[in-house]
């Protein structure tokens, strides 16, 4: 299952989802100021760090929304 830390009125974020549902894969949602908050966000990824956030399976950060369907890409998944 992969983790997305995302935010409202991201149309990044949005897509990562859009592409998680499409293909179906398992992934869990946290939302600013619902499910963490700035402080948490920048103590986890940096300061700097944009969103989405996305972790791997392996508890691993796969980067954001670009980088995310890169690997999916890689892997043969879209």
């Amino acid at each position: 299952m992969y983790t997305v830390y995302s935010k409202e009125n991201c149309k990044f974020c949005d897509k990562v989802e859009k592409v998680f549902k499409l293909k179906d894969l398992p992934y869990k949602k946290y939302i600013l100021d619902e499910d963490f908050t700035r402080e948490e966000f920048i103590s986890e990824f940096g300061e700097g760090s944009t969103f989405p956030r996305v972790i791997d399976q392996s508890g691993k950060l796969i980067g954001g929304a670009k980088e995310t369907v890169d690997l999916l890409r890689t892997q043969g998944i879209i």
